[in-house]
C-alpha cells in the first residue's frame, strides 16, 4: 500500500469491514483495499469508524498457556487489539515497534492503563514460546495470544476485522494474509479511531491521553 502524508494519508487509508465492503490485508508489505469513507477523528489522528466498534469478547489462551478472556481481563484500560503473526517482515514488527514507541513516551501513570494485545494469526509457527521472545524484543508487557485456528477466525470475527482465505501452505516458510488495522479500545470498551497501515508511532502517541479520557460518561 503506497504511503501519502497528512490529511490525505488518513483519509485514503483502509476502513473496518463494519464500515464498509472493503478487505484491507496485510502480507510480505502488501495491502488490498483502499477507502475514504472514514474520516478523521476531531483532535486524534487516528480514523473515526461508523458505528464504533465494541470491545469483542472472546477468549485465547496466553503465552503462560493460561485462557485469556480479553474483554475481562482488559475492563477498564485503553486496549491496542493486533491481529498478526511474528514471521511478517515488515508491517507486524513495524506496527509493534510503533507502538512500543508510542507507550514508552507516556508517564508511568498512563501505561499502566494501556494494554497491547496481538493476537497471532500463525499458530503453527507462533508457539507461545516463540511468541513471548517475539513480543520480548518490544515491550515485555505486550500480552501475545494463540490457539485453534478455528478459535482465532472467530476471534477475528468477532473484533470485525477483515478475514484472509484461509492458506494453503507447505513446508514452514510461507507468507499469511492478515487485516493491518490496530484496533483501541477505550475505557468505555469502544474503538473511537482505528489506524490502518502507515500511521505511526506520533500517530498513536497523539492519540493515547486522549483515548483514556473516553470512559462511561465520554471524554473529560
Amino acid at each position: 500500500m503506497a504511503e501519502v502524508s497528512g490529511l490525505g494519508r488518513r483519509r485514503a487509508l483502509g476502513a473496518l469491514v463494519l464500515l464498509v465492503p472493503v478487505v484491507v490485508l496485510a502480507a510480505c508489505g502488501g495491502g488490498r483495499g483502499v477507502s475514504d469513507s472514514t474520516t478523521v477523528a476531531s483532535g486524534l489522528h487516528g480514523l473515526v469508524p461508523s458505528p464504533l466498534p465494541r470491545k469483542p469478547r472472546f477468549t485465547l489462551v496466553d503465552t503462560t498457556g493460561r485462557p485469556f478472556s480479553f474483554a475481562g481481563r482488559t475492563r477498564g484500560k485503553l486496549t491496542y487489539l493486533y491481529f498478526g503473526y511474528t514471521h511478517c517482515p515488515d508491517v507486524c514488527p513495524t506496527t509493534m515497534a510503533d507502538l512500543a514507541v508510542a507507550l514508552h513516551g507516556q508517564p508511568a501513570s498512563v501505561r499502566r492503563r494501556i494494554e497491547v494485545v496481538f493476537v497471532t494469526v500463525d499458530p503453527r509457527r507462533d508457539t507461545p514460546r516463540v511468541l513471548r521472545a517475539w513480543l520480548d524484543h518490544f515491550d515485555r508487557s505486550f500480552v501475545g495470544l494463540t490457539g485453534s485456528e478455528q478459535k482465532i477466525r472467530a476471534a477475528e470475527q468477532a473484533a470485525g476485522v477483515p478475514l484472509a482465505p484461509p492458506e494453503k501452505v507447505k513446508g514452514m516458510n510461507y507468507a499469511v494474509q492478515h487485516s493491518a488495522l490496530v484496533l483501541p479500545y477505550s475505557p468505555d470498551d469502544a474503538a473511537h479511531v482505528l489506524y490502518a497501515q502507515g500511521f505511526n508511532a506520533a500517530d498513536y502517541a497523539h492519540d493515547m491521553q486522549r483515548l483514556l479520557a473516553f470512559g462511561s460518561s465520554g471524554p473529560s
